[in-house]
């Protein structure tokens, strides 16, 4: 599985708006074949940063992803509401979803 996040630096005028700028993007991107999930969440700390957790079943998911229409017009439209190029961590790692963490028990 391709395990990435990446994070946004959003101008601060369109923080409040980030959801709903990236919001055809971000559906369109669930809808793939071999997307596992596709998931924003607002940093705690830094006001303006967003961070995107996504992973993709294989080789082939994940380049269709970065090959698809969406992701070429998220290409164009996303610099115009950000302060900086995106951080990103991008890894093949073993597994095909979430594990239970072992270090603490619930129930």
């Amino acid at each position: 599985m391709y395990f990435i996040v990446v994070k946004f630096s959003v101008k601060d005028e369109y923080v409040d708006q980030w959801p709903e700028l990236s919001r055809e993007f971000t559906e369109t991107t669930r809808q793939e074949p071999g997307n596992l999930w596709f998931d924003w969440s607002k940093s705690l700390e830094v006001p303006n940063e967003y961070v995107l957790v996504e992973a993709f079943a294989d080789d082939e998911a994940a380049g269709a992803h970065v090959n698809s229409d969406h992701f070429k017009k998220m290409q164009q439209e996303f610099p115009q509401y950000l302060v900086s190029t995106p951080k990103i961590i991008s890894r093949k790692v073993e597994g095909s979803g979430w594990d239970e963490m072992g270090e603490i028990s619930v129930g």
